[in-house]
């Protein structure tokens, strides 16, 4: 996992540089993968560790705004990209390697992401805002 502070996002790619974002062809519904910082550190408290949140492997750490747990739900962040929320991002067993209990602290409320599609590409950087739109 590369930590970043800006970087492009297409339609055709995801983020740039994460081989997901292109796979199984279209409409992919796992493109990009976002978490809310107080769900990671809620499970983090519950499991008592301080992981750092790229060890989820999500692509996105969304701050000050709670996603929005409906398929078809529209997130915009900074001035152009557009995300279509598909489904909840499952936690998998790898989570469990990283500390026991993580996998069950990631489970309820959505608080391990959102999975969601790219609908509308452009570039996205760290501190841009969030918002959800009608979808």
């Amino acid at each position: 996992m590369e930590l970043v502070d800006c970087v492009e996002v297409s339609v055709d790619g995801g983020i740039h540089g994460d081989f997901r974002g292109a796979m199984r062809g279209k409409p992919y519904k796992r493109q990009v993968t976002l978490i809310e910082r107080g769900d990671w550190d809620a499970a983090m408290a519950e499991v008592g560790h301080t992981i750092g949140w790229q060890e989820r492997r999500a692509n996105l750490l969304v701050d000050g705004v709670d996603l929005p747990q409906v398929a078809g739900t529209r997130v915009r962040i900074g001035p152009d990209v557009i995300l279509q929320i598909t489904r909840e991002c499952d936690p998998c067993e790898r989570m469990e390697a990283l500390a026991e209990g993580l996998r069950a602290a990631l489970t309820p409320d959505w608080r391990g992401g959102a999975c969601a599609m790219v609908i509308q590409g452009g570039t996205i950087a760290a501190g841009d805002a969030i918002r959800i739109e009608d979808s």
